[in-house]
C-alpha cells in the first residue's frame, strides 16, 4: 500500500511540474495573463527569447528576411515568428487590432517588432512598450499601440537610444528603420544583451493613440465602432465586449436592432437575431454573435456582410444595437 501512494504522489508531483514549468502554457480566461512575482518585483518581465514580427512589407520581397537576418545576426539562438506582414500599406490602425488580437496569446515575455511605419526617418519617436501583460512591443510612437494600451495597459514606455541600439554601419538610409533600429533592438532584447532600462531613457509623454468611439451603453442602445472585417468571410468585428453586452440584456433567439454608419452616412439598419453560431439562421441571413476575441460580431451565414452592405473597418465606422 505505501508504494501505491509513493507512486502516485510521484506521478502528481511531476504532473504539477509539467504544467509550472517555463515554456508549458495553458489556456487563460482572463483578458491577459498575470504578470508573475518577478515582474511585480523588478517592474520589468524577464524576456523568453522569443522574437514575433510584423509589418506592412508583404513577402514578394526581401524585406521581411532582411529583417530576421539581421535579428539571427545578433543571436543564433533566438526564435522568430510572424504575426502578420499582410498589414495593409500604412495602416495603424490594422496594426494595432492585430497585436490586440494576438499578443496576449503568446508566453510573458515575448518580444514582438512591429513595423507599420509611414513616418519613417521623421521625428516620431522609436520606442519599445512594456505592457501589463508582460510583453515587449519594439515599434514607431504612432498609434500602434493604442488598442493594447486600452485594453491590456502600459507599464513603461522607453525610447530607443539609437546611438546605442541601431544596426552598425546603417547610418546610410534613413528609410528601413524595421530592419536598422526595430529588429535589432528587439533581437538585442529578446536575446538578453541588452536589459529593458538600455532601451533608452523613459518616454516622459503619453504614447499616441488613434482616436475611435469606445464601447458604451446608453440610453437602452449598445455603442461602438467596426474593429476589423474578418479577411476571409467578410464578418464585421466590433469592440463591443461581453461586459457591455450585458447591460442590454441580450439573449440567444432574439433580434436586434443593428444600424451601421460612417460620417452621418447609414449603410445598414434593420432587425438582426442574436445567435450562438452562424447555423442558428438561414444561408444568407445575417446574425450577431461572440466571436473568437469575445467580442460582439455581425455577419451572413454563408456569405459576406461587409462586400453585401459596402463596410469596411477603423476608427470612422460606428455600429448601435438596441431593442427596438
Amino acid at each position: 500500500m505505501k508504494n501505491r501512494f509513493t507512486k502516485l504522489f510521484l506521478i502528481i508531483t511531476a504532473y504539477v511540474f509539467f504544467i509550472t514549468a517555463p515554456g508549458n502554457t495553458v489556456a487563460i480566461e482572463s483578458a491577459y495573463s498575470v504578470p508573475g512575482k518577478e515582474m511585480q518585483k523588478s517592474g520589468a518581465m524577464p524576456v523568453n527569447g522569443i522574437l514575433v514580427f510584423q509589418s506592412d512589407f508583404g513577402l514578394k520581397d526581401a524585406a521581411v528576411s532582411a529583417m530576421k537576418g539581421v535579428a539571427m545576426g545578433v543571436s543564433q539562438n533566438l526564435r522568430l515568428f510572424d504575426v502578420t506582414h499582410e498589414i495593409p500599406a500604412g495602416k495603424i490602425w490594422d496594426a494595432s487590432f492585430r497585436l490586440y488580437q494576438t499578443v496576449t496569446y503568446w508566453p510573458q515575455g515575448t518580444v514582438f517588432v512591429s513595423v507599420i511605419d509611414p513616418g519613417v526617418g521623421s521625428e516620431r519617436k522609436s520606442i519599445v512598450v512594456l505592457l501589463e501583460s508582460g510583453h515587449y512591443i519594439v515599434t514607431p510612437d504612432n498609434g500602434t499601440i493604442t488598442l493594447l494600451a486600452d485594453t491590456v495597459g502600459i507599464r513603461e514606455v522607453r525610447v530607443i537610444d539609437e546611438e546605442t541600439n541601431r544596426l552598425p554601419d546603417s547610418y546610410g538610409s534613413d528609410t528601413f528603420h524595421g530592419r536598422d533600429v526595430y529588429a535589432y533592438t528587439g533581437a538585442r532584447l529578446a536575446s538578453h544583451i541588452i536589459n529593458y532600462d538600455e532601451v533608452g531613457p523613459i518616454l516622459e509623454t503619453p504614447v499616441q493613440k488613434l482616436r475611435y468611439t469606445h464601447a458604451s451603453f446608453k440610453n437602452g442602445t449598445l455603442n461602438g465602432c467596426i474593429n476589423i472585417t474578418d479577411v476571409q468571410y467578410g464578418n464585421l468585428w466590433t469592440n463591443i465586449g461581453r461586459d457591455t453586452m450585458r447591460l442590454l440584456h441580450m439573449s440567444a433567439g432574439k433580434s436586434y436592432k443593428v444600424e451601421i454608419s460612417r460620417k452621418g452616412r447609414v449603410f445598414f439598419s434593420g432587425q438582426v437575431r442574436f445567435c450562438n453560431t452562424f447555423s442558428d439562421v438561414p444561408e444568407g441571413k445575417p446574425l450577431l454573435y461572440i466571436n473568437s476575441l469575445g467580442n460582439l460580431a455581425v455577419a451572413l451565414n454563408m456569405g459576406n456582410f461587409a462586400s453585401k452592405y459596402g463596410i469596411s473597418y477603423g476608427e470612422d465606422w460606428k455600429i448601435s444595437i438596441s431593442e427596438k
